[in-house]
């Protein structure tokens, strides 16, 4: 992560589990592995690196964000309070050099780092801290879609008019480096969501000039203002240079004012290829230096190239989501446990997953705290989701089934292939199956987000190790994709994760988890877990200290190229 080298490390708050032993110590080998591919290859300064994106980010704010795609981008020109160390999802300081809480748990304090500026020049200190805090709060209209503020929505809650309660009260800057933020409750996800690429800092300045807020509605999609299509400002190693969308490239070039330790590339340019095998053949012609999520058939070929195989520690999901909104069968238990029941997992891991994938019986891998080891389990059982359907009165049920086109995910690396999996099960047990497909940033994301599909392919990587970025971004909000609120119990989850992500004692916080995993899988069962999945990353072998993470947070800054 982004650091001088004489940031402070403080020491993660007592009220967050570091990051599980399997994780670390995969980044511990990852490190020491590119340290000395480094050290061997001597990777020298300056130089274009061409890396193949899985899709096209939808815009350049990633506050009105919520796709990988976007993020990989913007998390090379816009940095928050703190960050993630390389290779681990354990928090580290990166705007801000320090900081501490109230014993309560509701006030934070952050020491700011000085003489840092945003790539238009503005200053970057406590009041433009507050700037972006007030900008997030003060979301109006469209800017409080849940398929535009999702990330504001799912962690922080309501906005400024209170209309829904907000974790967040307000930000206050006593002095240039010292920024306050009060918060209306404890909560064990600060300060790790602060370094969420949607809480990036970004420059007041241009959003203001560029209308940032300006974000209308139209029919189904958005139109976004210049701001998140041209004008994207932080405070990061590369800036934001153009983006060519007939050619599918976006360029950054390196921030020659930059605070900390210079990119060592002088241009970084995404290239996307939603195609994975196209992907392949521009790394093997030369067009690309790297991409990401090859096959899992594709590795051995790719390591005896020569290439450099990277393969992440699995900390993700893959589900077959449920919407409850629309079609009343899927309100009833019965129904959501044979979709359960008919879907042969294993199989589906085997011939769909890369080397390493494991079935998934919970809505978060082992590692994070909270994981219950004794939950309801589902074998692939078609008897039983056939007598199941029956004693639901649907034997003969219809059903949308929403997948998407034009992406590859890190729990999803063959959309269409697990698609036709799953349908082919869904269908042995009586189901129709209505396939409706769509480009992941064509509409499929806005289509889920906004409860449009009756089951949807979709998963999660996580982006800090709590229990909460996992079952609550899920579940907290009863009216989002899964749309709970359809159901007697889905206000009483979603009042079970706020009191367990609110519990300061660490031993009980993991019991309640515990718990609500349980009854999430033999009471409520809101969606189908599917799989967990170690996604890989590949680049030539002119490419030298790439370090991979478990977040799929991948930054650029220390990456060099050499000649051929």
């Amino acid at each position: 992560m982004r650091r001088a080298p004489s940031a402070q490390r403080r020491a993660p708050s007592a009220w967050r589990r570091v990051a599980a032993a399997g994780v670390a110590l995969v980044a511990a080998t990852s490190l020491a592995a590119c340290a000395q591919s480094q050290r061997e290859a001597g990777g020298g300064e300056g130089g274009t690196l061409t890396f193949g994106a899985a899709g096209a980010p939808d815009l350049f704010d990633p506050f009105y964000a919520s796709d990988g795609e976007t993020f990989r981008v913007t998390r090379q020109i816009m940095e928050g309070l703190v960050g993630f160390k390389p290779g681990t999802a354990d928090v580290e300081p990166e705007l801000a050099e320090s900081w501490e809480h109230s014993p309560d748990g509701r006030t934070w304090t952050f020491r700011l780092r000085q003489g840092v500026k945003f790539h238009d020049g503005t200053d970057f200190n406590a009041d433009a801290v507050c700037r972006n805090f007030t900008r997030m709060f003060t979301q109006t209209g469209a800017g409080q879609n849940n398929a535009l503020s999702y990330y504001w929505i799912e962690n922080f809650g309501g906005f400024a008019d209170g209309a829904t309660p907000s974790l967040y009260q307000s930000c206050e800057a006593p002095d240039p480096t010292t920024a306050v933020l009060h918060l209306t409750r404890a909560t064990s996800k600060f300060p790790d969501i602060l370094g969420l690429p949607s809480f990036s800092m970004q420059s007041p300045t241009a959003m203001d000039r560029y209308q940032a807020n300006n974000v209308q509605a139209q029919g189904d999609s958005f139109v976004y203002p210049e701001y998140a299509r041209a004008h994207p400002t932080g405070t990061g190693p590369f800036r934001f240079d153009s983006y060519d969308e007939s050619n599918g490239t976006i360029k950054l070039v390196r921030n020659e004012q930059y605070w900390g330790e210079k990119a060592k590339l002088k241009e970084l340019i995404f290239r996307i290829i939603p195609d994975e095998t196209v992907r392949k053949q521009e790394l093997e012609a030369g067009g690309i230096d790297g991409y990401d999520y090859p096959n899992a058939a594709d590795l051995r070929a790719l390591r005896d190239a020569g290439n450099n195989v990277q393969i992440r520690a699995p900390f993700n999901i893959l589900y077959l989501g449920i919407t409850q909104k629309n079609n009343p069968a899927l309100r009833d238990l019965k129904v959501r446990q044979a979709l359960a029941y008919a879907i042969d997992r294993e199989t589906l891991v085997r011939a769909n997953m890369p080397e390493g994938a494991v079935v998934a019986t919970q809505f978060y891998p082992d590692t994070v705290d909270g994981y219950a080891p004794d939950v309801v389990r589902y074998p692939h059982d078609p008897a039983r989701a056939r007598q199941l359907l029956a004693e639901a009165g649907v034997p003969n049920l219809t059903l949308n089934f929403y997948w998407p086109t034009e992406v590859s995910r890190p729990y999803m690396p063959d959309p269409k292939g697990i698609y036709n999996a799953i349908a082919e099960d869904l269908r042995e047990v009586g189901i129709t199956v209505n396939p409706i497909s769509k480009p992941w940033n064509g509409g499929y994301i806005d289509d889920v987000d906004n409860a449009k599909a009756d089951i949807f392919l979709l998963g999660w990587t996580g982006d800090y190790n709590t229990p909460d970025n996992f079952i609550g971004t899920f579940f907290g909000t009863p009216t989002n994709r899964f749309y709970t609120a359809a159901s007697p119990w889905g206000e009483d989850l979603a009042a079970q994760l706020r009191a367990a992500d609110s519990e300061p004692d660490e031993a009980r916080r993991t019991q309640m988890y515990q718990e609500i995993n349980r009854r999430l899988l033999a009471e409520y069962l809101p969606a189908v877990p599917l799989a967990h999945s170690p996604p890989a990353i590949v680049t030539s072998p002119r490419v030298h200290g790439l370090q991979p993470s478990p977040l799929t947070a991948e930054e650029f800054q220390t990456v060099s190229i050499s000649e051929q």
